[in-house]
């Protein structure tokens, strides 16, 4: 697959801005939680270039492997805590925004694990890496070779 154009030198001032704004997420929410909810949606979307990158943050973390492999089936395994998991079916919900919407229940837990201002953090981050997997996805960005 070939990549097509090139964001960064047609629509630089627009890209700068997506860049600053994962700056202010990466500030604004804890690791390694923050690159789960950008494995999680990056899974979600189909982006390998994401997937990728985000897989290989969190190994280069010294999170367990193991666990991140799991993080496409979260709910079924026993290493995510609740601060984690609230995190993550929060990522899917708004993801999936066209589905169901975001739950009051779900929206009520995140707002009381998290409080309004880690909340808020949240969602940003969460539409963050939706912006950049509508970004990487149509202009097929290609991880580096194994």
């Amino acid at each position: 697959m070939t990549e097509r154009i090139q964001i960064p030198a047609l629509a630089s001032e627009g890209y700068r801005t997506i860049v600053k704004l994962d700056g202010y997420v990466g500030r604004n929410v804890e690791e390694p939680l923050g690159d789960l909810i950008k494995l999680r949606a990056s899974q979600i979307n189909g982006c390998t270039y994401c997937v990728d990158m985000h897989s290989v943050d969190l190994q280069g973390r010294g999170f367990p492997l193991r666990k991140v492999f799991a993080v496409s089936a979260w709910r079924e395994s026993p290493w995510f805590d609740q601060r984690e998991r609230t995190a993550l079916e929060l990522t899917e919900a708004v993801t999936l925004i066209h589905e169901d919407g975001v739950p009051d229940e779900l929206y009520e837990r995140a707002l009381a694990e998290f409080g309004e201002e880690g909340l808020a953090n949240l969602l940003l981050a969460i539409a963050t890496i939706n912006v950049w997997n509508r970004v990487a996805i149509p202009t097929r960005m290609q991880p580096p070779s194994l």
